[in-house]
């Protein structure tokens, strides 16, 4: 698991920005609340995929944690899964130029809904209650309307946990669209990963100063306990 070590910078800037108080939200309405689990999936999870990040697999156990109490409490578990589309080859163009013409076709093979990417690690405990959402950027929430913005506008949900991989690409896109359309948003420091402990540490720092709140799986769990 990476270890948490925020800048300084970042974390006085939030508590100028917050009369003293370092987290944005001190309550947690489970109802009203989504654990949003950001593409656990082989791609990103299991050795020898190509956008494997290690740490994604220590993570595991406390976003396993975290569903068990979201449910108990009344809230909704949502699992994000990327998906490549083959209709239009000119979809996501500008990336497909991006990169190698390799690297495109393994990605578009491998996060196909057949390919070996695209299940979710077998370590998840997800249940049949919780709900799947598909996503094909980086964020969730494009295109606008997403799966995502419908699930969580069916169910009345104002507050968003973001965990899953990687910190500094899928989540925090998630997150920071989140953010912009109102959501109050809080990324789990402890239940997302990324390849490296300074990337993982820099997005969680400015995303705490400029986005939402950063809270480990023991704050939530309390606050949802609490509640």
């Amino acid at each position: 698991m990476h270890t948490v070590n925020i800048d300084p910078w970042f974390v006085n800037e939030a508590k100028q920005t917050r009369d003293g108080r370092l987290n944005a939200y001190d309550t947690l309405e489970a109802r009203r609340t989504a654990l949003v689990v950001v593409d656990m999936q082989h791609y990103f999870v299991a050795d020898g995929m190509p956008a494997c990040a290690p740490e994604a697999r220590t993570i595991v156990p406390n976003i396993n944690r975290l569903a068990q109490a979201m449910r108990a409490a009344g809230g909704t578990v949502i699992w994000i899964q990327t998906e490549a589309r083959f209709a239009d080859p000119q979809d996501w163009a500008n990336r497909q130029e991006a990169m190698s013409a390799a690297g495109w076709a393994k990605r578009q093979t491998l996060l196909a809904p057949s390919g070996d990417g695209f299940p979710l690690y077998p370590t998840c405990e997800v249940l049949p209650e919780d709900k799947i959402a598909i996503k094909y950027r980086y964020s969730a929430f494009i295109p606008y309307p997403s799966e995502l913005d419908g699930l969580l506008r069916t169910h009345g949900i104002d507050t968003l946990l973001i965990t899953g991989v990687a910190t500094s690409t899928c989540c925090e896109s998630t997150a920071r669209d989140a953010a912009m359309w109102g959501y109050r948003t809080i990324m789990v420091s402890d239940a997302n990963a990324d390849q490296t402990d300074t990337l993982h540490n820099h997005t969680l720092g400015k995303f705490l100063v400029t986005f939402g709140d950063v809270q480990a799986t023991d704050e939530v769990l309390e606050k949802l306990g609490s509640a």
